[in-house]
């Protein structure tokens, strides 16, 4: 497996176990608001039972982010190696390591830490359809891409 493939690997994990947790917590929100439901009355039960919608709302936006990350994750071959930056490429630029697919969390493989950006982001979108060698200023930071796999 290379480096890439870990990488995409490693991000669909942990996208996957988010889907998971945030349904799990979804479904335990539901389980309590049904038992709550079956015994208190009055304001305090009623400000109980919102609080919980509320909370399950929340999750329900988060889940929705998640599964967005999913489908673009999914869309990805990670044997795919362009000459330019696409969704997918993972991009060495100033000795660091940036994977366009999504904004999820810096992550460590093999001992390298690899930082996941969207392509829309500031960064992303100046690196997209470049090659390497080509180099661009951001926020007083010159990045010089030297790599992509």
């Amino acid at each position: 497996m290379t480096f890439k493939q870990k990488t995409h690997s490693y991000y669909l994990q942990l996208v996957q176990d988010r889907i998971d947790v945030f349904k799990d917590m979804i479904l335990a929100l539901t389980e309590d608001s049904k038992n709550d439901a079956k015994g208190s009355a009055g304001d305090k039960h009623e400000t109980a039972l919102s609080m919980m919608h509320i909370e399950q709302e929340k999750l329900t936006m988060k889940l929705k982010e998640s599964l967005t990350q999913k489908a673009i994750l999914d869309k990805i071959d990670s044997s795919t190696v362009a000459k330019t930056i696409i969704l997918g490429s993972l991009v060495k630029a100033n000795g660091i390591y940036l994977y366009l697919s999504g904004a999820l969390p810096k992550i460590k493989i093999d001992d390298v830490n690899v930082i996941a950006l969207s392509p829309q982001s500031p960064l992303g979108n100046k690196l997209m359809g470049n090659a390497v060698g080509f180099t661009f200023e951001i926020n007083g930071t010159t990045y010089l891409i030297e790599s992509i796999m």
